[in-house]
Order: structure tokens, then C-alpha cells, then sequence
């Protein structure tokens, strides 16, 4: 037995993660240690959990793997804590196709109840019928009790309370207004002085959660046993992939990029390659010389808001296009594509920027803002899941005209083309889509 429970928001931008946050870090405050996940695909969200709660979160996303594989997920990384926070994606029943993908059946899936946050700068005891119809709308999803943000004082938190009280809920607390409680926008790389916002906002967040939240409470009604039911066959697929993932029982060399540019990876992802590899960090922004590696990763991240930088390792970017043309395996995610790229230009009119020039592409910024959603890649080779969230555009034309490239076609959730391929050079593999490998085969690309 131990607490575990669902964050979720009643509509998105209800303040689940500043909550989120400030619990994770007055129970580490307390002595506790939490494992965090987080409901999605998201990056930002784990990296923030991380900082406020001192142990890497894990992501668990019904799009990417079945129901065995993420109950195993979450037994695993959850066995050694003593507390398991989930924080939702979006709002509580928002799914890819109605509730297929959303928070309130991550719920059920891992068997926990839901704290349900409420945004309640523009109202008072009028929440009460929406708060009924969480209770009621799916009874199998356990909402326990609701925490409010935005609350402007003891008064309107009293109406709140009675709203809580009419529609069956229990009222754990609130998070007053304060307009100095924002976290960095989400365009942002995690340089030293986010980081210490973040550490500040964590903070505060943490001062008011002590002072209007009832923390044991929580606790006490959070309390489940544990491990969670397993869905039959009890084995995971994980277990019964790790064997077959590598032709050769000799460990590979396995160079991983992770710095402020490069950092959006799966904590299971990074698990699967140690289970088969040897890995080695190193930093793309201040390395002269690639390691010595048989398959180098770049996952995801924001080059982009390095790309002077990134285009001054002149020594490292040429390195990198003889090790692809000399057949070294590579695989790239996100925004990591544009590393590969012969150019990347970050504002209308400006320097193009050259990079390691492995690609025939050019990338730029997008101007829409941000691209996202689910993908899938069905290839012979290989079939994997994944996330698409990309603030860059890129000119494929030079592609059609290059023999030596092929592509995949990477759909959405509904089966159409997203025009942004998986693209294939030697044994280069890159894309913008983040590919979900736990609980599959992501060396059989090389196949």
C-alpha cells in the first residue's frame, strides 16, 4: 500500500503543474521520495517534475504502448517510491478520439483515484455542477476531492468549499491568486536560469500548497496497494522484447546527446538502449571530436535557440558528416533533424546558419507556431508510435532530387500523410517525430 493518484484539470490551463509541482516538492521537503509521471507525450512537463521532485518523471501514453507494457512501466519505476504522482495531460477526459489517450483512463488503467484542479479566477459556487458531472459523468473514474487555483481569498475559497460540499466532492484545498507564480513558456531551453526559475516557482508553489492544502488528507484517501493489476499475460512486452532487440550478444558503444539543446527523451527510452548498449552522454554544443560510438542518438530538444552555436562546432558538425558517410548509425528526433540539415535560419530574412549538411534539407522557423499530435510509422522494418511537436519548418525539395535519400510516410491518428517524413540516408535516421521504443524494436530500422 502506498498514496498514489491522478492530477488532472478540470479544463486545460487549470494549473494541474504549478500544483503538480508544489506538491512534488513539499513531500520531498517532507522526506518523502515521489516517483512523478506524466500523463502524454509531453517533454516539458517531466523535465519540470524532475527539478521540483529530485527523481527523473516517466511519461505513460495509452497511444504509444498497450496496457501491459504501461502498467509494467509504472509498477517499475513506481516499486522504490513511496509516494506515485501522475500528472495529466490536458483536461481530464481530453483524449485523441474521445477518451482513448486521456488522463481519466490512465486512471483506470493504473488503478488510481483523480485530484481534480479547478481554475477559479472567473467563479464561485457555480462550479458545483461541473463538479458533479466529474463525479458522475464516468463513476469508474474515481475523482476523490478538488484543490482550486487562481483563488483571490479566505471568502471566495468558502463558496468554493460549498460548492465542493453539494456536489459530493471532498475540498483539499487552493493555490491563491499570484501573478508572479508563471513558469517559462514552453518554447524555452533549460539553460542554468530557467532552471533556477523553475527552482523558484517550485518553491513558492510548494509554500502555498503547505499553507492551503491538506497534504495528509491527500495521502490518506490517495492510498492504494501497489503494484497495480496487471492485464493478462502477466509478462510485459518489454520483458519479452528486451532479448531480440540486438543480433549479437556483444554490448554496442551508444553515444546519447543531452545538453540544453538536446534533452527531450523518454526515461524508457533511455532504459531500452542501456539494456542493449553502452551509453555515453556528450554535449553537442561544446564538443570538438565525436565520441567513439556505434550508433549515435540526438534526441529532440530546441537547436534551434543554439544554432550559432551549434554552427561554430565546425570541428564536430564535419566529424559528424564523415561518421554518416561512412556508414555510422545515427538516429535523430524533433528538433534534433536540424543538426543533420545543410541549413537551419531561425528568423525571417536572417543568416542562414550551416550545420552539419548530412541531409538535403533546409530548415526554418515555422511561422504558425508550433506543430503537434500523434504519429505512426509503419514501415516493413518496423512499426512505432510517436509524438510530433516541432517549431521548425523544413524545404524537402532537395529530396526528390537526391537518389541517395528515401522516406518513410509518417501519419496522424487518423491515417493522413503529416508531410513530414522519416527520412533514410545510409544508416542515418532522422525525423521530427519523437519515435516511442519501449516496448519495441527501434535497432530493427537498421535491419
Amino acid at each position: 500500500m502506498k498514496p498514489q493518484f491522478l492530477i488532472g484539470g478540470a479544463t486545460s490551463g487549470s494549473g494541474k503543474t504549478i500544483f503538480a509541482l508544489g506538491l512534488l516538492r513539499a513531500l520531498r521537503n517532507r522526506g518523502f521520495k515521489v516517483q512523478p509521471f506524466k500523463c502524454g507525450p509531453g517533454f516539458m512537463d517531466p523535465l519540470l517534475h524532475t527539478i521540483s521532485s529530485g527523481t527523473d518523471s516517466v511519461n505513460l501514453d495509452s497511444w504509444f504502448a498497450g496496457r501491459t507494457h504501461l502498467q509494467y512501466v509504472y509498477n517499475k519505476y513506481g516499486e522504490k517510491a513511496d509516494v506515485c504522482m501522475i500528472e495529466g495531460n490536458s483536461a481530464l477526459f481530453d483524449g485523441y478520439r474521445r477518451m482513448q489517450g486521456s488522463s481519466a483512463e490512465m486512471s483506470q488503467l493504473v488503478s488510481v483515484p483523480v485530484i481534480l484542479v479547478v481554475n477559479a479566477r472567473s467563479a464561485a459556487y457555480s462550479v458545483a455542477p461541473m463538479l458533479y458531472g466529474y463525479r458522475h459523468f464516468r463513476p469508474k473514474v474515481k475523482v476523490i476531492g478538488v484543490v482550486f487555483t487562481q483563488v483571490s481569498s479566505p471568502t471566495h475559497f468558502s463558496y468554493l468549499k460549498d460548492a465542493c460540499n453539494d456536489a459530493g466532492l471532498s475540498c483539499l484545498g487552493y493555490i491563491p491568486f499570484d501573478d508572479n507564480l508563471k513558469l517559462p513558456q514552453r518554447h524555452t531551453a533549460i539553460t542554468l536560469s530557467v532552471r533556477s526559475e523553475i527552482e523558484e516557482v517550485a518553491e513558492k508553489a510548494s509554500a502555498y500548497v503547505e499553507q492551503n492544502v491538506d497534504i495528509e488528507r491527500i495521502m490518506k484517501m490517495g492510498m492504494r496497494i501497489f503494484p497495480c493489476e496487471y492485464t493478462l499475460p502477466y509478462t510485459s512486452d518489454v520483458e519479452e522484447t528486451d532479448t531480440n532487440i540486438i543480433n549479437s550478444d556483444k554490448k554496442i558503444k551508444i553515444a546519447v546527446a543531452k545538453d540544453s539543446a538536446f534533452n527531450f527523451m523518454y526515461k524508457e527510452n533511455l532504459d531500452k538502449l542501456s539494456s542493449v548498449g553502452n551509453i555515453a552522454f556528450f554535449s553537442p554544443l561544446f564538443a570538438k571530436e565525436l565520441p567513439e560510438a556505434d550508433l549515435i542518438y540526438f534526441p529532440g530538444g530546441f537547436p534551434e535557440l543554439f544554432a550559432r552555436q551549434l554552427y561554430r562546432r565546425k570541428e564536430f558538425l564535419h566529424h559528424l558528416n564523415e561518421f554518416a558517410n561512412s556508414g555510422g548509425k545515427i538516429l535523430a528526433e524533433g528538433g534534433a533533424v536540424a543538426l543533420l540539415a545543410q541549413t537551419i535560419t531561425v528568423r525571417d530574412g536572417g543568416t542562414p546558419y550551416e550545420m552539419s549538411g548530412i541531409l538535403p534539407i533546409h530548415c526554418f522557423m515555422n511561422k504558425g507556431g508550433v506543430v503537434s499530435g500523434y504519429r505512426l510509422l509503419s514501415d516493413k522494418s518496423a512499426r512505432l508510435k510517436g509524438y510530433e511537436s516541432r517549431y521548425l519548418s523544413v524545404d524537402n525539395d532537395g529530396v526528390k532530387d537526391n537518389s541517395g535519400i528515401s522516406t518513410i510516410i509518417i501519419e496522424n491518428t487518423r491515417g493522413v500523410d503529416t508531410g513530414t517524413p522519416l527520412y533514410r540516408y545510409k544508416n542515418v535516421v532522422a525525423g521530427f517525430t519523437h519515435l516511442y521504443w519501449g516496448d519495441s524494436d527501434i535497432l530493427s530500422l537498421w535491419n
